[in-house]
């Protein structure tokens, strides 16, 4: 394992002033972002293009119609936007071969804020095992949590510590932040005896869960929580600022 170094940030203002430059980032915003996200390029959509605002969505689309539009604001789906946030709106008949531009509250504003990176991975629980085969081969990697509007969030913590628990099962002494270990002990207490189930509940029980709860989309949290259902590892190049599976693009 090439792995050196694994920093983990609970909130993207949690970075302060530090360099992304010559790092991996990942972006973790399961509820729901880069849930749906990963399941968008699993089901074979040629790229997710991150925007940060509506207005810039739109704009985005006047030069390239043939684009969906999907996102959210407040959890609910833009107006004039072809898609919403769900997962299981980003349907293989609805995706396949088309690119979709997306923005969210949160998730596309932590995007943003890992620009600097050398490349920026979207992490899901669908895809865990697949997204941390391929991350051990860098020696610095830096996770941010996008959380729920500033504040931290349960969900997004369980991940950056299922991620950092997988990376350092077989290399403890690989050098970690305060907010890695914290991370990974919220994990390793939750995955004693853990089920889809299990987790599902938990994330249940976190703000983003609420609020998910409160616009009637629970099944977006059973599928959320469901581990390494996808063999994809959707991967933005800060370049062409386009989310592609890093083993196809």
């Amino acid at each position: 394992m090439k792995t050196k170094r694994i920093d983990v940030y609970l909130l993207p203002a949690l970075m302060g002033e530090t360099d992304l430059s010559g790092t991996v980032a990942v972006v973790i915003d399961v509820l729901r972002a880069t849930t749906t996200i990963t399941h968008a390029i699993a089901n074979g959509a040629e790229c997710v293009i991150p925007q940060l605002t509506i207005e810039e969505a739109q704009q985005q689309h006047v030069a390239n119609p043939a684009a969906l539009l999907g996102g959210e604001r407040g959890g609910e789906r833009i107006k004039g936007f072809d898609l919403g946030n769900s997962p299981t709106e980003y349907a293989p008949a609805v995706v396949a071969g088309k690119q979709i531009l997306f923005t969210t509250t949160n998730g596309t504003k932590a995007m943003q804020a890992c620009r600097a990176a050398e490349l920026i991975y979207i992490a899901s629980f669908a895809n865990l095992t697949p997204l941390c085969n391929e991350l051990a081969e860098y020696e610095n990697i830096q996770i941010v949590c996008a959380g729920t509007e500033g504040e931290i969030t349960r969900e997004d913590v369980l991940l950056a510590g299922a991620i950092v628990d997988h990376l350092t099962a077989d290399a403890p002494l690989i050098e970690r932040n305060d907010q890695a270990q914290i991370a990974t002990d919220a994990w390793q207490e939750a995955k004693s005896g853990l089920t889809a189930s299990s987790l599902a509940q938990r994330l249940k029980r976190s703000r983003g869960g609420r609020n998910v709860l409160r616009i009637g989309l629970e099944a977006d949290i059973e599928i959320a929580a469901t581990l390494d259902s996808l063999n994809v590892v959707p991967r933005l190049d800060p370049k062409s600022w386009q989310i592609r599976d890093s083993r196809i693009s």
